[in-house]
Parts: C-alpha cells; structure tokens; sequence
C-alpha cells in the first residue's frame, strides 16, 4: 500500500511460489488490482511432478493447478515460470510443460534456461559427468518448439536466463543473450512458424496434469 501510494506506480510484479497463496493474500492482491495493474508470477518450472520431487521444490503440480484456478478471475494477471534443461527431462517432457500451460487461464510465462552455478547441487552433479546441460543450437530449437505450443495472446516476458558471470560454472554460453534472442527470431523466420501455430484451443480451460508414469522418479 505504501508503494502504491506513489502516483508514479502504475502497479505490481510479485512473484511467489503456489503453495504460499492463502485466501486472505488472494483477496489482498485483488484489493490491488481494482485501482492498480496486479501481476502473479507462480513458479512451476516443470509440469512433470517426477521432476519437482527431483529438484526438492517442494510442491507438486496439482498444487500449481489449485493456485491458478483460485487466482483466476480475481482480476489479476497471472504469469508462469518454466525452467528449460532440468535434470532427468527430455524434450518431450519439456514440452509436455508447454501443453499443460496452454490450458490454464494464464496470461503470460517467463522461459528459464538451466545453468550451472559455482556452489550449488547441481555443480557436483555437471563435475561428476551427471547432468550435461543444453547446447545452444538444442535450447534455441526448444524454445522455438516450446512457443509453438502456447496461446498466441499469452505474452512472452522471458526467452533465457542472466546469470552471473562470476558465479556461472555451464553453459557459457548463455552469456550472449543477444545471440541467443538473435537465433530466436532467426529460427521462427527460417522454419517459418510463430507462437501458437500447434496450439489447440481447449472447450474448457482445465490442464490435466501430464503423466508421469514413464518417466520415472
């Protein structure tokens, strides 16, 4: 409220995980978006529950499914986070995520790209030889795939990720974000496609959460 107080907001960005929603914060939010411009951004990352265990987010997917539906409606603006090259999913499963989006009353997404960060888990996993991470030429083609997949109104707000550069460990080449944005476009004019060009409009915006039964824990 303090923050909204300034004439020069125009609104609100928070981000926050599906299993912090209570009714009451839902409410207050709504409260916001009556006189001001309210988006949530609800971290899934993957729509594989198999996944979620594997990188101990603590919450499943069915959890992210209640989150969206109790806010919808309410009017704010509701933006998910995926995560693109988490250990044990192929492209599939991958995509699998782009498709359970598609059918949620979500009005935005922001692509991550995994990388390596010096003291991390997953660093010990990457010095091991237990996770390799994308290659450019296979992230740039994902994301492509990945888009082709959602709504064409749902808004894009991120293709990649900025990681630090001291504390980036793999794959550096990530560093170029211009590049990357550059092979892109550069991918959706050549095939040619665009956003939405295998998206199926659903009767009725209920996502199913994918099956996980073939891959594995």
């Amino acid at each position: 409220e303090e923050a909204l107080a300034f004439p020069e907001i125009v609104g609100l960005s928070i981000g926050t995980r599906p299993d912090c929603l209570s009714a009451e914060i839902l409410e207050l939010l709504a409260h916001y978006a009556r006189t001001h411009l309210v988006w949530l951004e609800l971290g899934l990352q993957s729509a594989h529950d198999a996944t979620l265990r594997r990188i101990n987010r603590g919450h499943d997917v069915a959890c992210f499914s209640r989150a969206v539906e109790e806010a919808a409606g309410r009017g704010l603006h509701l933006l998910a986070h995926v995560i693109l090259g988490l250990p044990g999913e192929g492209r599939n499963q991958m995509l699998a995520t782009a498709d359970y989006l598609a059918v949620l009353p979500l009005e935005g997404v922001k692509i991550h790209l995994l990388y390596v960060i010096q003291g991390t888990p997953l660093e010990r996993l990457y010095r091991c030889g237990e996770y390799q991470p994308l290659t450019e030429d296979d992230y740039v083609s994902l994301v492509v795939d990945f888009i082709e997949r959602l709504p064409p109104q749902m808004v894009i707000h991120r293709l990649t990720g900025d990681p630090h550069p001291d504390e980036l460990v793999a794959p550096t080449w990530c560093l170029n974000k211009k590049r990357v944005l550059a092979a892109i476009k550069d991918t959706f004019a050549v095939r040619p496609s665009y956003q939405g060009k295998l998206w199926q409009p659903q009767k009725k915006a209920h996502a199913k959460t994918p099956s996980t039964q073939s891959y594995g824990g």
